[in-house]
């Protein structure tokens, strides 16, 4: 059995795609990140960096319980454990895990910064804050990623390694929230192509189901937690 710390998020997102895809047995511990669980000590026992997902393999390697962290470390750990969605042939591998980078160290970060200077800031609750440079620098670069992906698509079924894979698990969640990147997917249409292919699999069906990603406000207090003087207090 594993336990699965998360909440409904892009990178929460990747790992219930993978056990879902995978037919692994576990349990889903909803993290509240709007309440600040992601602090309580348990869960930093877990994930010292207080962010989700993380998860305890209580069947891991040689039988021995095993806790992670980091979406990108957990995907690459379960594609190991189960030997699915990352290929053994060193080429077809080590594509994978380069996209697999990519989105760990570009696709994801800077389209969260777009979204929280396009959709988040503007929501302050003390008041708006719309920093045009801010959006129009993110704006920009969440297209740029966008194009570097059609344009790998345009030649490729999937991401990597001519197969779906965990390189395809971590980019499509967050594709699912183009609009609040300021994208309009239909102008990729290798991506929109591809992001078709991906949803209909039933098992990210049901996890789009299950974990779609809303923000629609923030309390003093939430804002406090995910963006103030709570988050950066912790140590």
């Amino acid at each position: 059995m594993i336990d699965l710390y998360t909440a409904a998020t892009p990178n929460g997102q990747k790992i219930h795609i993978m056990l879902e895809e995978c037919g692994l047995a576990y349990r889903a511990k909803w993290v509240d990140i709007s309440r600040g669980d992601q602090f309580e000590p348990e869960f930093l026992a877990i994930s010292p960096n207080n962010k989700i997902p993380a998860m305890v393999d209580h069947d891991g390697p040689g039988g021995r319980e095993i806790a992670l962290f980091e979406s990108g470390a957990i995907l690459l750990y379960l594609a190991d454990k189960t030997g699915r969605f990352l290929p053994d042939a060193p080429h077809e591998r080590w594509e994978t895990v380069q996209w697999l980078m990519w989105q760990m160290g570009g696709f994801g970060p800077m389209l969260g910064q777009a979204h929280h200077f396009n959709a988040y800031a503007p929501m302050r609750p003390d008041g708006p804050v719309v920093l045009p440079y801010a959006q129009e620098r993110y704006t920009k670069e969440a297209a740029r990623l966008y194009g570097v992906l059609d344009k790998r698509l345009e030649e490729h079924e999937y991401v990597a390694a001519g197969q779906y894979t965990i390189a395809d698990m971590a980019i499509f969640p967050w594709c699912r929230l183009a609009y609040r990147q300021r994208q309009d997917i239909e102008s990729f249409p290798n991506v929109k192509r591809w992001f078709d292919v991906i949803a209909a699999r039933p098992a990210v069906a049901k996890d789009m189901e299950e974990t779609e990603d809303i923000v629609d406000g923030f309390s003093k207090e939430s804002w406090e937690i995910s963006f103030g003087g709570r988050q950066h207090s912790q140590s």
